[in-house]
């Protein structure tokens, strides 16, 4: 049988699943919020409209509870917590640059690239946690930059995990150091995904925009 158009679910006539499936990812997760579903940042698009359906129908939050996991960044308000303080928002100032006003912004852990080689932008923890691990990256700051308390210049080491440094310049930290400091300098991380030829990229740069050097 061919696929209907318009509401496949006639005892919820207010609810359009056909609605729902032209919405954006981010509408739908504000949506699947809005309806008290839970851990909405680490389901797909067919999942949250699956959800958003279950949650309008019974008036619980209880399609929640089959989607979310261990690792879920949401609490119970349905703040996505892995986001940052700035909820992976870009950070502007008077040393704005050109390269990051011409970024694609990036504020979810699901959002793709428009197209390859694409210049990224995020102040997202988990997108760039996720970002730096899929490439091999661990948190570290070069050595002799610190002061005081404080880490120095902030970098990832792609040579490998902590017992086998691939760069003797840098110090490996942790991931809630290095992005406490992150978040204290008022930094964006500009990046790749991939190089224009489709290849996997680890370009970054750690932007300040209230001054000329991060």
């Amino acid at each position: 049988m061919a696929n209907k158009p318009g509401n496949q679910t006639p005892d919820t006539p207010e609810i359009s699943e056909t609605e729902l499936r032209e919405m954006k990812v981010d509408e739908l997760r504000d949506a699947a919020r809005d309806a008290g579903v839970g851990s909405v940042s680490t389901m797909k698009k067919d999942e949250l409209v699956e959800a958003i359906v279950q949650a309008r129908s019974s008036g619980t939050d209880d399609a929640s509870s089959s989607s979310g996991d261990e690792g879920s960044s949401d609490n119970d308000s349905g703040e996505d917590v892995g986001a940052g303080p700035d909820g992976g928002q870009i950070r502007t100032g008077p040393e704005t640059s050109k390269s990051l006003k011409y970024s694609q912004e990036v504020t979810s852990p699901d959002e793709e690239p428009e197209r390859e080689g694409r210049s990224l932008v995020t102040t997202h923890h988990e997108v760039i946690k996720q970002w730096a691990e899929e490439r091999g990256g661990v948190p570290a700051t070069v050595s002799g930059t610190e002061h005081d308390d404080h880490l120095g210049v902030l970098r990832f080491d792609f040579g490998g995990d902590d017992g086998d440094k691939g760069n003797s310049n840098l110090e490996h930290v942790s991931w809630d150091e290095w992005f406490k400091t992150f978040d204290e300098r008022q930094l964006n991380f500009i990046y790749q995904e991939n190089r224009s030829d489709g290849n996997q990229s680890t370009f970054f740069r750690l932007e300040n925009p209230g001054r000329e050097d991060a």
